[in-house]
């Protein structure tokens, strides 16, 4: 059974932020989704890898991280090592509300936590926000819990910059679409959208997100919904079921909705533009994105 948040303030939680950047963490944090991967498809060795593994399963001491997103919300990720295996929690915290379990690995296995899209909209942190800052870690370690059967081309590329990021070897496309299958405990998943609720629904059997999140939680939370510029882009809209008339209105909606992940997919989509200029459309057929597992 997922542990109750409040009860972590009596167990021997540590911060984990330094071990980011420790060799093979990246290995051993993300090691239910490489089965058979050998720790140096990572860029470490074994010995490494399995000091780290110690470590993030170490009864004495459980690493816990945090994510923040836009309006003081933030997702905490805990591992649980009370039990006779080591857990992973994965909580959406809401200011002035209930936190929110999104996924966890522990026997009751609970997820998908977010689609694609939610995940690549909080790579970005806030500035000035204290915790998980830097965008490759945080895709990185927000990555067990994705569960999308739609996977463009983009995610290949953005996992693979995360994973050169932290060291692995340049050759890593194969890892990165490796690691995008989602987590062997529910798989990849197909997500629709809700546009009364406006949030992402996931039917899975273990998913969490079988209803929009908004009921429970303030829709600026993030993953409640409205990413902006996403709801006009045809390829979600094609796969996600979403009508234009619909996405546009959401679009519109959007832009004065201070939702945690807005900054962050607008600061994507930025990114993508390059040198296009501000006022000029994408392009109204785009191909359809893809990537082969």
């Amino acid at each position: 059974m997922v542990m109750a948040r409040h009860w972590y303030s009596s167990a021997p939680v540590v911060d984990g932020l330094p071990l980011l950047d420790e060799p093979g963490f990246w290995a051993a944090h993300l090691v239910d989704l490489g089965e058979e991967v050998p720790p140096e498809a990572f860029g470490v060795d074994a010995a490494d890898a399995g000091a780290m593994l110690e470590r993030l399963h170490d009864k004495s001491a459980w690493p816990t991280f945090t994510v923040p997103l836009e309006g003081g919300f933030s997702i905490v990720v805990h591992y649980n090592s009370g039990e006779e295996y080591t857990s992973t929690d994965y909580f959406l915290l809401s200011p002035g509300s209930a936190d929110a379990v999104l996924a966890s690995t522990d026997q009751d296995r609970i997820g998908p936590g977010p689609c694609w899209p939610e995940l690549a909209a909080v790579r970005h942190a806030p500035d000035g926000a204290e915790g998980v800052a830097d965008p490759h870690a945080r895709l990185l370690l927000l990555l067990p819990v994705l569960g999308d059967s739609v996977i463009p081309a983009e995610a290949v590329d953005l996992v693979s910059a995360a994973l050169l990021a932290y060291g692995a070897p340049k050759d890593c496309e194969a890892l990165a679409r490796r690691l995008l299958v989602g987590h062997p405990m529910w798989g990849a998943q197909p997500w629709s959208f809700d546009e009364d609720g406006r949030s992402w629904i996931c039917d899975g059997n273990h998913s969490c997100r079988q209803t929009p999140i908004g009921d429970h939680l303030p829709l600026r939370c993030g993953l409640g919904g409205g990413r902006g510029g996403l709801f006009a882009t045809p390829h979600w809209r094609r796969h996600h079921g979403l009508r234009a008339e619909a996405a546009q209105r959401l679009a519109v909606a959007a832009q004065d909705l201070p939702l945690a992940l807005t900054a962050g997919w607008r600061r994507q989509q930025a990114e993508r533009a390059g040198s296009r200029p501000p006022n000029r459309p994408p392009p109204s057929t785009p191909t359809r994105p893809s990537a082969s597992t």
